[in-house]
């Protein structure tokens, strides 16, 4: 897209009838996955679009917008107005799409996105690179959807809520979610095109009553307001600072001090109950334990589970964002990775992590509560939408244990022993679930017995005396030591308050 391309106001009467074509059209993404078959849509998520094209060749509809906004394809007139019936005057005029004598060629990139529950179009700037044509952007470009979005969009709990907040909304895509089960979404953001695309998008979706679209940086639009929800997944790009700014990927600010900032005024931005989820990088120092560092962030009356789900060393980050900004290969392109490199050496950066970080507000004044903190390094594969277990955690870890509980075993968790064939007792017991975090966890004979004990029918104190009389240990130190046992498992959900 040029700088001078443009979004029709949300106001018009554009997006509805946009709207209204791409369905009559079939443009949903069920209808384009059908179209392009499994070999297309692959290629297409490589940014390939020749499998893509070789199976759009037919002219229906479908066929006609998919080579238009998704493979940036020029299509005859004639298909783009058969597929888009009186739009393309106003669709050019807005900067949508632009026209020659013959052909029609996309602007801006049209994308039908689905989830199990949820179905959108979201109008983004053209994906670049396709092809392995050029990939520079433009430092306002609005990104569509990407593997992040997608991330935080898994990481979102989708309760019902009455205010939510989307902070830094770029194309929008955030806020459409929230849409779905907030009464009322604030969607904030400095780029200008981003603002816009968001309403148009708001509008596109039918959703523009429950969308307020605010200008500004981070939590200043919204001063002295509270949400149920926060999401964001901030411009987290560790960088130097020197050379071009992509507004969508670097904050400005230095190392991960977007992230910190945003954690640390998160708690006076929540409602009681209230959840802020960040998706973010964030430094690893040397000679510092990463959950250390992280924990300094957290104040106010919030608990957190902080998950790292990967580290890379500093080349690697850096040669993954300059391939990012377009600029591999290119002549400024050596100087640029040398003087990253030697900003991370000078900052004393070991690594960089990714993950989640997740904020839920305790409701107490500070200080009244001990509040929790969970750091868990987790590079392994978990089931999504993992927003669940989010929820689940931030309950459970609220949740009161002592010996006259009544505790079940959470149906997913299977119990696996290892040890020589004929051996009377196990050398090890695990305890892994399925669903989750799929969280593993090794166990005595004592906790896997009071695991396999757990139906609600007898209290934890019940439990855990039987368990003594049949291990021949002394009930009161059996009772003192798998009672805190016993509140752990809780909160990392192996087992369930019945």
């Amino acid at each position: 897209m040029t700088p001078s391309a443009s979004v029709a106001p949300a106001a018009s009467d554009l997006p509805v009838r946009l709207r209204a074509a791409l369905q009559q059209a079939g443009f949903t993404y069920d209808g384009v996955a059908d179209v392009l078959g499994p070999e297309g849509h692959a290629a297409l998520m490589r940014n390939e679009t020749t499998p893509a094209r070789r199976r759009t060749t037919g002219g229906s509809a479908v066929e006609t917008l998919a080579r238009l906004f998704l493979l940036q394809t020029p299509v005859p007139v004639a298909d783009a107005e058969a597929a888009l019936p009186g739009l393309l005057d106003r669709l050019t005029a807005e900067g949508l799409v632009e026209q020659s004598v013959s052909e029609v060629a996309a602007r801006l990139d049209i994308r039908p996105y689905a989830t199990d529950d949820e179905a959108f179009w979201v109008v983004s700037d053209l994906t670049p690179g396709l092809d392995g044509g050029p990939q520079r952007v433009g430092t306002d470009h609005v990104l569509g959807i990407s593997s992040a979005s997608t991330s935080l969009a898994q990481l979102t709990i989708r309760e019902p809520v009455g205010r939510a907040l989307d902070l830094g909304t770029g194309c929008g895509v955030q806020a459409l979610h929230l849409a779905g089960h907030a009464d009322r979404v604030v969607a904030t953001d400095v780029n200008q095109r981003a603002l816009r695309l968001t309403r148009f998008n708001a509008a596109l979706n039918g959703v523009a009553d429950r969308v307020d679209v605010r200008d500004g940086s981070y939590f200043q639009p919204v001063a002295g307001e509270r949400f149920d929800l926060i999401a964001t997944n901030p411009p987290f790009v560790i960088s130097p600072g020197t050379g071009e700014r992509l507004v969508y990927r670097d904050s400005g600010l230095p190392g991960d001090r977007v992230v910190e900032d945003i954690v640390r005024a998160a708690p006076d931005h929540l409602a009681e109950g209230g959840w802020c989820q960040v998706l973010a990088n964030w430094v690893i120092a040397e000679g510092r334990a990463w959950d250390e560092r992280l924990a300094e962030w957290l104040v106010g009356d919030c608990d957190a589970l902080v998950v790292q789900r990967e580290v890379v060393d500093p080349a690697v980050y850096v040669e993954l964002w300059l391939k990012d900004a377009g600029l591999h290969g290119t002549p400024d392109y050596l100087r640029r990775y040398d003087t990253w490199l030697s900003w991370f050496e000078e900052q004393g950066v070991e690594g960089i992590g990714f993950g989640w970080i997740n904020l839920r507000a305790t409701g107490s004044e500070v200080g009244a509560v001990e509040v929790v903190s969970d750091f868990l390094e987790w590079p392994y594969d978990v089931e999504q939408p993992i927003a669940p277990a989010i929820h689940a955690w931030g309950e459970a870890v609220r949740v009161e244990v002592d010996l006259d509980t009544h505790l079940v075993a959470r149906p997913d968790v299977r119990q696996e022993t290892a040890g020589p064939a004929g051996a009377e007792d196990p050398e090890t017991i695990v305890l892994r679930q399925q669903r989750g975090f799929r969280r593993a966890r090794q166990a005595d004979t004592i906790e896997a017995a009071m695991v396999g004990a757990s139906d609600g029918e007898l209290s934890l104190g019940q439990i855990l005396e039987a368990v003594a009389t049949l291990t021949d240990a002394e009930p009161d130190m059996v009772r003192d030591a798998y009672l805190p046992v016993a509140r752990e498992m809780v909160s990392e959900g192996f087992l369930e308050v019945e």
